[in-house]
């Protein structure tokens, strides 16, 4: 199997059983070895007192990309340490996109980052995420 297949394999996989994502609207549009880009449009729900995004979706749309990302070589692969920087706000109806790329990936640690833009293509978040990869691979044996 390519790297590539793999990936798209263990995306598939992974993603059948993603509620949290699904459930908040979030589309898969790309995953390749190491990275992966999804999309959420940020609807009533996601809005705080401020009428702005609330910082939590913006960032549970980072880390599932970077989940995605990390989880491309079929070795089951979580957070270690995330953060995130916010840069400028997201409004009601903003299309964001969460792009994810490897940029360290040694024995069971990982090095993502994660930039999160709006429609315009401005990018209003970072996020970085250190990963850690456990026992067990996403696809069967």
């Amino acid at each position: 199997m390519t790297p590539e297949a793999l990936a798209e394999a263990c995306s598939q996989r992974m993603w059948a059983q993603d509620t949290a994502s699904q459930n908040l609207g979030m589309k898969l549009d790309l995953v390749q070895p190491g990275q992966a880009r999804i999309t959420m449009v940020i609807t009533d729900n996601m809005t705080n007192g401020h009428g702005i995004c609330h910082g939590g979706y913006i960032f549970t749309l980072a880390d599932s990309a970077f989940a995605f990302a990390c989880n491309t070589y079929n070795q089951v692969t979580v957070a270690q340490h995330c953060s995130v920087t916010f840069l400028a706000p997201a409004h009601l109806n903003d299309r964001l996109t969460a792009t994810a790329c490897e940029r360290w990936r040694k024995g069971r640690s990982g090095l993502y980052d994660v930039t999160i833009t709006n429609r315009n293509g401005d990018t209003i978040a970072e996020f970085r995420g250190n990963s850690r990869t456990t026992k067990g691979t996403i696809l069967p044996e």
